[in-house]
């Protein structure tokens, strides 16, 4: 859920340009941009103005006694290119994904049913999303948040939303959730294995039986219950597909596609629109829209609504598409 990509070319130059005129390395020349500490003390003052014990501010703040030049480094120098819908699949589907996904469904099916039975959220959909974010838990990321967000927000790149998002961050720590020390995500401050901002933690996470911290870094139950709150409460339908393969007319104009351009089966396969196999879908009554991300030629999907609720995680329709096929191939 993190991915923070937008970033002024101009600012960037900007910046290029005063730290080369210093003759600083990147990471001193950040440093040398402001004052640090004195970010950090108005950062204790707002925390605890806010409630937050002051030991766990300092405590959490003594993480982050300098600007971290790895997140700066990450956040400045995002790629800039641009993946075919073939090549994202082939990349985030990996065979070992998929197989470290269907162990761990096997593994915790009965928790995974219960969930599913509590949020009212397919077992596919939970699944889908988790193996995305990190690999069923084996990649989360190893920056402090503290540190990454205090970092991004004193940087001046988005600074109202990340100083916004460690405030979270801190309050999450002072209401006892988790150590400090033991909060840790990706340098863009996505936390656990769902990769939850801290925003997304507080209006989000559970603690699955209910009662005690919400651990989204090591305990399943609390993951799994998080991810299927998220969907739940954005909406998604369950016993409804998200989506599936189908074949599409090469004449069929790719301006009449898109997952904006809803109609009803029955209209889709009047424009020469069929199932994967084939054959005609059963219900013609049904809405839906048509991707064909790579143009004609390339792969055709029918999306539906919680194809739609997929993107409330993550607004992208290869982000989607890929947490649909990863929950059917591992549930």
């Amino acid at each position: 859920m993190s991915g923070h990509k937008s970033f002024s070319s101009l600012s960037r130059r900007g910046f290029i340009l005063t730290a080369s005129m210093a003759g600083l390395p990147f990471d001193r020349a950040m440093a040398a941009s402001g004052d640090y500490a004195t970010f950090l003390a108005g950062v204790r003052r707002e925390a605890e103005d806010k409630g937050v014990p002051a030991s766990i501010v300092r405590r959490a703040l003594a993480l982050t006694a300098e600007p971290n030049a790895k997140v700066i480094r990450l956040d400045h120098h995002q790629p800039e290119f641009s993946l075919t819908w073939a090549q994202y699949r082939d990349k985030v589907l990996s065979a070992a994904k998929v197989a470290a996904g269907k162990e761990a469904v096997k593994k915790n099916h009965s928790l995974f049913q219960e969930i599913s039975s509590h949020y009212g959220v397919d077992v596919e959909g939970i699944s889908g999303i988790w193996g995305l974010e990190s690999f069923y838990g084996r990649i989360t990321g190893g920056f402090y948040i503290v540190d990454a967000l205090a970092t991004l927000a004193f940087e001046g790149r988005r600074a109202s939303f990340f100083r916004s998002e460690l405030m979270k961050a801190l309050q999450i720590l002072g209401d006892g959730e988790i150590a400090p020390e033991e909060m840790k995500g990706s340098y863009a401050g996505a936390m656990g294995q769902p990769q939850f901002m801290p925003s997304a933690y507080l209006t989000y996470a559970q603690s699955f039986p209910a009662g005690g911290a919400k651990d989204i870094w090591n305990s399943v139950p609390d993951v799994l219950a998080s991810i299927a709150n998220y969907l739940a409460r954005c909406g998604w339908k369950q016993g409804e597909p998200w989506g599936q393969e189908i074949q599409v007319p090469e004449a069929l104009p790719q301006a009449d596609l898109g997952r904006k351009n809803e109609r009803s089966l029955g209209a889709w396969m009047k424009a020469g629109v069929r199932r994967a196999d084939g054959s005609a879908f059963a219900r013609t009554d049904i809405s839906g829209a048509v991707l064909r991300p790579d143009g004609a030629g390339g792969q055709a999907f029918m999306v539906y609504h919680n194809f739609n609720v997929f993107r409330r995680y993550n607004p992208s329709d290869f982000y989607a598409l890929a947490a649909g096929l990863l929950g059917n191939m591992t549930a």
